[in-house]
């Protein structure tokens, strides 16, 4: 057994972790956003090893993401288990821009983790992240008032609320308070919220309660867990957390963290909001966990700081096979690791068996279409790595383009495209910053290449290989565009775009005339290096 914890837990964009423990095993639900399958999904029973058990919400039936814009969909999902169910409550932003939030909370429960899941229903709700808690057979929703007004709770029968809500908790030191989750340790009633906004300003908080209605005492020690006045740790942005605790009574906080890129030259930012104008954290929001003791009747995290080990509880190890960096598209579905953009993976544009071994892409829309791109793709989970593929791909219009990219969202990322120029298959690098296009010609090449991105820290270099050796790009890029910060898009007095999610690798196809044109690759492989 090992005596710590490694964070992060789950390396890459996995934020606004919720956690159940049903046996001896652990549950834990992440945030997706516009990406296909919603809700995913990992599993550990010894809270150190986890493996990826891929989305939830795999079909339209399930999830509509049509249209959605970039960092909208899926907010905050709230996994709990009682009687006998599985119940999941999350949240789909069709808007969040402009002074206006188009949103909506639904429910769906499944006797079995694997599912099936029922047809999900809609919730009552003014604001996002809500939440369930379950007492006595009785079920009670938790809702983030619009605009940050408090935390409500509501007694629900089936998914009709019963008499109105009440207000648990107006604001917290920090405001901006939202994602509640409640417990009842002892005879308290324990509400942790997060606060402070999801920038380096983030933390959680919690209140306690002698009555489930209130009223609700704030922690007078502060927060239990933030790192916006500790600028100098490697994990910044420590918020939005979910308690759990293991048969014998052990308590930890999963939360989520990221790690910033950008160095500082000229020492540390003396406040939050300075470092969110330099920190850039690529990887996005990730998945970590913090070890809590009791005190006084509290729950507490030593320092209230993150740190990048903590102790392991007292579990046997349950170390999971090891996934290999290889997908060569031998079976019958995606893996795990694959997510589609906006779209569900359907015969309609996407097979494995059309090409033996090989994975079929029809191209869809532009780079910035939000109906139907062709876009399959994985987390970056380092700041340093290399994702490569191997593609067949004849363009027979110029309106046909395949390749691998690396993909913040459709304002921010960078594509080693095939592509009809001249009458020829040519390769090119076009890059996408903040919608200003940069399109350099490589090469021309045949109907069989490789393709390579390797992440060197901020910086990005690019090779490929057509019948012989790779040949390294003198071009570089900036890999730190496919950031959070940077993705983030708000002119004074008016907010266009957030930037929630973190970057990826994937496999791209364009066919803007729907002609037919499609993409086979091979294989794909993403190996991280320290």
């Amino acid at each position: 057994m090992s005596d710590v914890i490694s964070n992060p837990i789950l390396p890459g964009f996995h934020p606004d972790p919720s956690i159940v423990r049903v046996g001896e095993d652990y549950f834990l639900a992440t945030s997706t956003f516009e990406w296909c399958p919603g809700i995913r999904l990992h599993h550990s029973r010894d809270l150190r090893h986890w493996r990826t058990l891929g989305g939830i919400a795999d079909s339209p039936r399930l999830l509509d993401l049509t249209g959605v814009p970039d960092s909208g969909g899926v907010w905050a999902p709230d996994l709990t288990y009682a009687n006998g169910r599985f119940h999941l409550v999350f949240s789909v932003l069709d808007n969040y821009a402009y002074g206006y939030k188009d949103c909506a909370n639904y429910l769906t429960t499944a006797e079995s983790i694997d599912g099936p899941w029922t047809d999900p229903v809609r919730l009552p709700g003014r604001g996002f992240d809500a939440a369930l808690y379950h007492e006595d057979g009785a079920t009670w929703l938790l809702n983030m008032i619009s605009g940050f007004k408090g935390v409500e709770i509501q007694r629900l029968e089936g998914d009709k609320a019963v008499g109105e809500p009440t207000l648990l908790l107006e604001t917290s030191p920090a405001g901006i308070t939202e994602g509640p989750h409640l417990y009842k340790v002892d005879d308290w009633y324990y509400l942790l919220c997060a606060e402070g906004g999801t920038g380096f300003n983030h933390g959680a908080i919690v209140a306690r309660s002698r009555n489930l209605l209130g009223p609700y005492e704030i922690d007078p020690s502060g927060p239990l867990i933030t790192s916006r006045d500790k600028l100098d740790l490697p994990l910044q942005k420590a918020g939005h957390g979910c308690l759990v605790s293991t048969p014998a009574g052990e308590w930890y906080l999963t939360y989520l963290t990221s790690r910033p890129y950008t160095e500082i030259e000229d020492g540390l930012p003396e406040t939050a909001r300075e470092r969110d104008a330099t920190g850039r954290c690529v990887l996005g929001r990730e998945t970590a966990v913090a070890a809590v003791a009791w005190t006084d009747g509290w729950p507490r995290i030593p320092g209230a700081a993150p740190a990048l080990e903590v102790p392991a509880p007292d579990l046997p190890a349950h170390p999971w096979p090891e996934p290999s960096a290889r997908d060569d598209f031998d079976a019958p579905h995606l893996d795990p690791r694959w997510n589609t953009l906006r779209r569900h993976a359907d015969p309609s544009w996407l097979s494995l068996t059309a090409h033996p071994s090989h994975l079929r892409l029809t191209g869809g829309q532009s780079p910035f279409g939000k109906r139907t791109p062709s876009l399959v793709a994985q987390r970056v989970t380092a700041k340093h790595g290399v994702f490569e593929a191997g593609l067949a791909f004849t363009p027979d219009t110029e309106q046909q383009n395949a390749g691998i990219t690396a993909y913040y969202n459709a304002f921010n990322w960078h594509y080693l495209q095939v592509s009809l120029e001249d009458g020829e298959s040519w390769l090119s690098l076009v890059t996408t910053d903040r919608g200003r296009r940069d399109h350099t010609r490589i090469a021309p090449v045949g109907p069989r290449l490789d393709l390579r991105i390797a992440f060197d820290g901020p910086t990005l270099r690019f090779a490929y290989r057509d019948n012989g050796n790779w040949t390294a790009l003198e071009h570089e890029r900036d890999a730190t565009i496919l950031s959070d910060e940077h993705a983030t898009w708000v002119e004074p007095g008016l907010l266009h775009a957030f930037g929630f999610t973190g970057a990826f690798v994937g496999l791209w196809a364009q066919d803007l005339a729907a002609e037919g044109g499609y993409a086979d690759f091979d294989y794909a492989s993403y190996q991280t290096t320290p």
